[in-house]
Formats: structure tokens, C-alpha cells, sequence
């Protein structure tokens, strides 16, 4: 009993530039932003950042899962694997830089307001 398998080979050639495209359409987005740095967006505050700074966080997230989820194959993957994989990484990244930026943001809010020197 042989199995005659023919396997016709899948050109990815047209999905590896829409991904290319995609991810290069948001940098030049976040370089844009950027560069320019409007006003409404560097002086509007939320959660004791900068909403500029949120925009930032948001397109990398946006950027660090369509990675996952083109390059890692996630989107042959099982639901649950997906869900797994994706929101264990964005819950993470998110609490890590909300910890960082608030605690970053205290911490120079203590030494701008007060009579501790900037020695380090």
C-alpha cells in the first residue's frame, strides 16, 4: 500500500508583503507622531501620562500581536492557544508598563517638587 501524496507547495510571497505593509504603515505612523509631537496630544493627561505616550503603548501592542500572529502562526492555532498566548503577553506588557511609567512618573515628581538632589 503506497501512498501517493503530491503536496502542491503554497506561495506565502503575497501574505509576507500585506504583513510588511500593515506593520510598516504603523511605525511610520508612530515616527510620524513622533516627529511632530502635536500639542493636544503632549499636554492632554490620562492615568498621570501623556496621551501621546498611551498612543504609543496601544500601536506597539497592536504591532507586537499581529507579530505573533502572523509570524508565529498563531492563526492555525486552536482558540484557546490563541487566547492564551495573546492576552497572557498583552496583560503582562500592559501591567509592566503601567508600573514603570507610574512609578517613574512618581518618582520624578518627588525629586522635580523637592530639596533631594539629582545626584545619580
Amino acid at each position: 500500500m503506497a501512498h501517493t501524496t503530491t503536496h502542491q507547495h503554497e506561495s506565502n510571497t503575497k501574505r509576507i508583503w500585506y504583513v510588511f505593509i500593515i506593520l510598516s504603515v504603523v511605525t511610520i505612523f508612530e515616527v510620524f507622531l513622533g516627529i511632530i509631537r502635536p500639542e493636544f496630544l503632549t499636554h492632554t493627561h490620562f492615568l498621570s501620562m501623556k496621551l501621546l505616550n498611551w498612543i504609543f503603548i496601544v500601536l506597539t501592542l497592536y504591532k507586537a500581536y499581529y507579530i505573533a500572529w502572523a509570524f508565529m502562526h498563531l492563526e492555525g492555532e486552536s482558540k484557546g492557544l490563541r487566547r492564551g498566548v495573546v492576552w497572557t503577553a498583552i496583560f503582562l506588557i500592559s501591567y509592566l508598563m503601567f508600573i514603570l511609567l507610574t512609578e517613574g512618573d512618581y518618582i520624578y515628581g518627588v525629586f522635580k517638587t523637592s530639596n533631594v538632589a539629582w545626584d545619580f
